[in-house]
């Protein structure tokens, strides 16, 4: 067991090693000036000041808070919606070339008017987020209803399921996965725009710290802020990810 755990971690953190040569390597042969590219050295450094002095932990806190407020509501109306769009043909053929039309605009061109309709602070971070988690949730909600076998449904009719017996015994079940999928997918597109919306209406959060470390030109500030960003989207992924198997295990799979 032991041997096996050293094996999985070994290779992760022979590349990580790798590339911070590489990365050492660059500034030295490219003769790049720390204020154009820092070293490891000095981002490590800044990671250990900030968490030291408790900084990111106050700008993680409050983004935290804005990611998940609008993931959550994200999930809450995001797995009706595609509940009843893949179970209703008509509703579906009138709202999905709607939603069609809008998926595909990023989350960022609708920022001047989230900054005009909530102002600036954590709502116009909350409704980017919730705009990113939104269709793809939707869409592999949907997904997930009508790949559900015909026979289960037939079997579900033949004993008179309806209502919250059928969603819970037969339709949640079947699409949890393309559920799940749809969340993941939204989990990065969702955190990749939390920093974004909070470089544009926020005065606080991991988005703001890399603006505000930028216009300090403390590049080793703006790079251990990306670290933490990418660190603490790993874990929520993986959090997820533990929820899933859980909920797998519970329906027998």
């Amino acid at each position: 067991m032991i041997v096996n755990s050293i094996k999985k971690w070994a290779l992760p953190i022979f590349t990580f090693i790798i590339f911070l040569f590489i990365w050492q390597c660059v500034i030295i042969f490219g003769h790049y000036a720390p204020i154009l590219l820092p070293g490891p050295f000095l981002v490590l450094k800044s990671i250990g000041h900030f968490i030291i002095t408790g900084d990111i932990f106050t700008h993680l806190g409050i983004s935290l808070y804005r990611f998940i407020a609008g993931f959550v509501l994200a999930v809450i109306i995001g797995v009706p919606v595609g509940f009843l769009l893949g179970r209703s043909s008509s509703l579906f053929n009138a709202i999905e070339p709607l939603f069609q039309l809008i998926r595909p605009i990023s989350p960022i061109a609708w920022a001047p008017f989230v900054v005009l309709w909530f102002g600036i602070g954590s709502l116009p971070a909350i409704a980017i987020i919730f705009i990113a988690a939104f269709f793809p949730i939707v869409f592999n909600t949907i997904k997930g209803i009508k790949h559900i076998d015909p026979q289960y449904l037939k079997i579900a009719s033949n004993l008179n399921m309806k209502n919250w017996s059928l969603y819970k015994n037969i339709l949640f079940p079947g699409a949890f996965k393309h559920i799940m999928g749809g969340i993941h997918m939204a989990v990065g597109t969702s955190w990749i725009f939390l920093v974004s919306g909070e470089m544009i209406g926020a005065q606080s959060g991991l988005g703001f710290l890399i603006v505000d470390s930028r216009n300090m030109l403390n590049l080793e500030d703006v790079l251990a802020a990306i670290f933490f960003i990418g660190i603490f989207g790993f874990l929520i992924d993986r959090i997820i990810s533990y929820f899933e198997k859980l909920i797998l295990t519970r329906f027998g799979e």
